[in-house]
């Protein structure tokens, strides 16, 4: 029951101020919103963009790392949790109630993100749901999802799950890996790389009148998942005689 509180906690934690980060640059953005002065630009698409939404992910991520960690692992991610599983370096039993329990904490981050804010947080923000960029089919953004989450995981394998990581650096690395993974295909997918991560704001958008998204929403099931399977098989065979 702890550990899986602490999974809600860190998933929540996640999606509040990592898709935070996403709403907030849009309303500013958006010379409409009439919150915070507004910009000119009124859409994502900017490298500096990207780049702030991915170290707000990052730094949170790695907050949460060294927060929870030593409690749950901190997964936040089904993706990480099923890979883990599909390895056995994660029991059964634990699988089910890890992944509620992520889906609840973004789901409720989403929820309060929505309160909090209010009607831009939705209507502007969209909550900081995720979608493929202009021209991206969604075969495309599947493996860009398969190719962000496959780096993403490989360099959990490295860096917090080999017995042979060196200690201390897990929650660093992993926060500026996704920054940088965001950075980079942000434009193009969103770079969710977690199931969770897009839940929570699709279903936020839908209980307060924001864009539908659930269309999309299978390449943030699909991409994320394949490519932490993936990266754990294939970390797997690299170390094998090691």
């Amino acid at each position: 029951m702890r550990r899986s509180v602490a999974e809600l906690v860190g998933t929540m934690l996640l999606v509040f101020f990592g898709c935070g980060s996403a709403v907030m640059t849009l309303i500013i953005a958006d010379t409409n919103s009439g919150l915070f002065g507004g910009g000119s630009i009124g859409t994502l698409g900017g490298l500096a963009d990207w780049l702030a939404i991915g170290l707000g992910f990052g730094i949170v991520i790695a907050a949460v790392i060294y927060g929870m960690g030593r409690i749950s692992g901190a997964h936040i991610n089904p993706a990480v949790t099923i890979a883990l599983w599909a390895t056995r370096r994660f029991p059964t039993k634990d699988t089910g109630a890890y992944i509620i329990a992520q889906l609840v904490g973004a789901a409720i981050a989403s929820i309060l993100f929505a309160i909090i804010v209010g009607p831009p947080a939705y209507e502007i923000g969209g909550l900081g749901a995720t979608g493929p960029g202009a021209g991206i089919t969604y075969g495309m953004a599947i493996l860009a999802e398969i190719i962000g989450t496959f780096v993403l995981m490989l360099v959990i394998m490295g860096v917090a799950v080999d017995e042979k990581a060196p200690p201390g650096f897990a929650g660093l690395i992993i926060g500026l890996t996704v920054a940088g993974i965001i950075t980079v295909l942000g434009a193009v997918t969103g770079s969710s790389l977690n199931p969770a991560r897009s839940f929570g704001p699709a279903l936020g958008d839908t209980l307060f009148g924001g864009p539908d998204v659930w269309s999309v929403f299978p390449i943030y099931i699909i991409g994320p998942i394949v490519g932490a399977l993936i990266a754990v098989f294939f970390y797997d065979w690299l170390v094998a005689e090691d």
